[in-house]
């Protein structure tokens, strides 16, 4: 079952989630009806706020290569360089921007049988990390936006900028 995505300005979105207790067995069906929802919803992240529930919980999964990441209470332990690039948000649908963000990270979460894990990541993969664990903490990409583009110009945009 996929969840409707809450949109802003809705407060869920800037309150700081919970930290998880325990995994239980209704921790692991909701984790599976968020990826459902972020698949349905053409997402690559999606965080638990988003989808109403104020707990810290977050998904990434770029693609078959780099894999589903099920982040439960995760944090940043590392941060590296900086570079600016485009994002969008699920929950701002047609506003997109240029945000700074690090270039690597290193981030300490649990999976969703109870194991800790540190993941070191760059490029794309660490701004997504960098972008859903925002969420959790109650930060929005628009709260970092450096420049806003027009959905209509974002096509130009990325074409003139691949190569930054």
């Amino acid at each position: 079952m996929a969840y409707p995505i809450v949109i802003h300005p809705n407060t869920i979105l800037t309150t700081p989630a919970r930290p998880i207790d325990s995994i239980t067995d209704e921790l692991l069906i909701f984790l599976d009806q968020m990826r459902e929802t972020m698949i349905a919803h053409d997402g690559v992240g999606l965080a638990a706020p988003q989808v109403g529930k104020n707990i810290s919980i977050a998904l990434v999964e770029l693609d078959e290569e780099t894999g589903l990441f099920e982040m439960i209470d995760p944090e940043i332990i590392f941060r590296s360089g900086t570079c600016v690039d485009v994002e969008g948000c699920l929950s701002v649908p047609g506003v997109y921007g240029t945000v700074e963000r690090s270039k690597e990270v290193t981030v300490r979460y649990f999976d969703r049988e109870g194991v800790q894990y540190e993941v070191t990541a760059s490029g794309y993969l660490a701004r997504c990390f960098q972008h859903e664990i925002d969420h959790l903490e109650g930060i929005l990409f628009l709260d970092k936006i450096i420049e806003r583009i027009p959905q209509e110009d974002l096509e130009k945009y990325m074409e003139e900028h691949q190569n930054d």
